[in-house]
């Protein structure tokens, strides 16, 4: 079977896949790191050193933004590929005007506070049970730390528009959301699903931005579907 290779989001490690990791049963699975680049090109360089040769991709978030730097490098390695809560567009202005200020307070001790004022309350679909899966996402965030948030953050602010990209791919895709994911909305995800013919939209209920936590057997489902489609 063909392996899969996982890309987290931001701050994120292999801990987001794991509730959902009954979808990739039997197959070889790399969790690849996106931490030593502050640039898209880079990460996917440093993704295509460790991937085999020819593999299903997904990401989640900049997860899926490096999938597309990834297809962007070698289309022919990526048989599949699955885009959850993530956005092809180039960064918006006013988000980019941003990223100086928050990596100079990570930078300065301060990446608990960012992460908890600025980014954690955008994360979630409203309702119970967020305690415990803002708790793992702080947990992910402190444990790779300030320097990989400062690169990170570059990667994201100066990143490349992918609509080309992905109108280029004609294989097997999927484009997840949750419904109430307000960093990555349902129009992102529309405008993927058009670009690429082959692929299938799915918006995961009562999920925000970190549906494979949230809502891991619905998740796990659509990416099971994705891999025997």
């Amino acid at each position: 079977m063909t392996p899969v290779v996982l890309l987290p989001g931001m701050l994120c490690d292999a801990r987001l896949w794991g509730p959902v990791m009954g979808a990739f049963a039997g197959r070889a699975v790399l969790h690849a790191p996106l931490t030593e680049a502050d640039s898209m090109d880079g990460l996917a360089a440093a993704v295509l050193a460790l991937a085999p040769p020819r593999f299903a991709l997904a990401g989640l978030s900049m997860g899926g933004i490096v999938a597309m730097a990834v297809l962007a490098a070698a289309p022919e390695r990526v048989e599949r590929l699955a885009l959850l809560d993530t956005n092809p567009l180039a960064e918006a202005e006013a988000v980019a005007a941003r990223r100086g200020g928050q990596i100079a307070r990570a930078l300065d001790g301060g990446l608990a506070a960012v992460m908890r004022e600025e980014l954690k309350p955008n994360y979630l679909a409203p309702g119970p049970g967020q305690g415990a899966i803002l708790d793992l996402c702080m947990a992910m965030a402190l444990a790779l730390g300030p320097l990989v948030f400062a690169r990170q953050s570059a990667a994201l602010r100066d990143r490349p528009d992918r609509r080309a990209v992905l109108a280029a791919f004609a294989g097997p895709a999927l484009v997840l959301m949750g419904e109430h994911d307000r960093l990555c909305p349902l129009d992102r995800h529309a405008l993927m699903h058009r670009l690429m013919p082959g692929s299938r939209l799915a918006v995961i209920g009562d999920a925000g931005h970190v549906p494979p936590l949230e809502r891991p057997a619905a998740t796990e489902a659509a990416l099971a579907a994705w891999l025997s489609g």
